[in-house]
């Protein structure tokens, strides 16, 4: 395992994979206002704001080792997103954490953690995508190898 063990799609997945079940869970609290759905969006948000940086920089030593930091769009897309994604992950949390009864309230601060929530969403989705096409792309490139 330890020769086939890739950090940055492990990290990349584990955050992308939480944003979505953290919202989720947001949609679960919202009619409700259940507490026990509002304190798993505070601890997935945690984790994701945690998870970003290993995923960001671990796919900056892969883009390193792998591609010697070709500047090409997607690799650029991926560099701000992630950058974009840790930005609004980390204003959540700041939210959350500062004003634990933000859920509760009805108020403006209310709706910019619910819409920094779901903005969220697109942004791990073209993460993800975008590296689909550069896993895809590999793939091609490594079956052009062995046919030669």
């Amino acid at each position: 395992m330890k020769e086939t063990f890739l950090l940055h799609p492990v990290a990349a997945h584990f955050s992308n994979g939480l944003v979505p079940v953290a919202v989720l869970y947001l949609l679960l609290t919202l009619p409700a206002g259940d507490p026990f759905f509002e304190h798993t969006v505070k601890h997935l948000i945690i984790i994701v704001l945690l998870a970003v940086p290993v995923s960001f920089f671990s796919g900056l030593r892969d883009w390193d080792i792998n591609y010697k930091r070709a500047k090409t769009p997607i690799f650029l897309n991926k560099i701000r997103l992630s950058i974009v994604l840790f930005l609004l992950v980390a204003s959540a949390v700041t939210i959350r954490l500062a004003v634990p009864e933000v859920m509760y309230r009805n108020d403006w601060l209310h709706w910019v953690y619910v819409v920094l929530l779901f903005v969220m969403l697109p942004v791990v989705t073209l993460l993800g995508h975008y590296g689909g096409k550069l896993a895809g792309a590999a793939k091609q490139a490594a079956a052009r190898r062995r046919n030669q």
